[in-house]
């Protein structure tokens, strides 16, 4: 039987992908916990939407988060490891998510002032899972400063997915009175 705990990191260390053992405090945990935070809270967001295309977007963004964890959790001395046995994050990627977020924009009139998260709870848990998103983008951005990211499409795709993320909560909600989005009228 596999167990959950190993015991390996009671010490306050732990494995990287690629690249040996770091403290549980390296900033390279940082980035890709934050970023398995923001697939937690997408999770939440798609067990809470009625939406199929909602659901089968939050899908595609989630399983791509493992695609950035893992780049996060990669030493930039061990990345041609990590090339040989994943995938890695891509400019088509990125397209991607800007494609969808151009067709929901054709779909969704957003309101003309600050949108209050909470209107439902899908959309409350896609807010959620937008602002750990932003987070993570910063977290990768302190990584690209420190000379610990290789690929700058990993901040390219961060920042688009919490766009993206921003538009399906929206979405998500287009049917509902823009008093509940923005808190207007009382």
């Amino acid at each position: 039987m596999v167990r959950i705990y190993t015991r390996q990191g009671d010490t306050g260390k732990t494995g990287l992908l690629y690249g040996g053992r770091v403290s549980k405090a390296d900033p390279r945990c940082e980035a890709y916990g934050t970023v398995d935070e923001a697939n937690s809270a997408l999770g939440l967001a798609r067990a809470l939407s009625q939406d199929p295309r909602v659901k089968a977007v939050l899908k595609e963004v989630q399983r791509e988060l493992f695609t950035v964890g893992a780049e996060l959790a990669t030493d930039a001395a061990e990345y041609e490891k990590l090339l040989r046995h994943f995938s890695v994050v891509t400019p088509e990627m990125t397209e991607r998510l800007e494609r969808t977020i151009d067709e929901l924009e054709e779909e969704v009139r957003l309101p003309r002032s600050f949108v209050i998260p909470g209107a439902s709870a899908a959309s409350a848990a896609m807010d959620l899972g937008r602002t750990v998103l932003r987070r993570a983008e910063r977290r990768a951005v302190e990584l690209q400063e420190a000379g610990l990211l290789v690929n700058p499409e990993v901040l390219r795709y961060l920042n688009r997915a919490s766009d993206l993320v921003f538009m399906l909560a929206r979405y998500e909600d287009r049917a509902l009175p823009r008093e509940l989005l923005t808190g207007e009228g009382g």
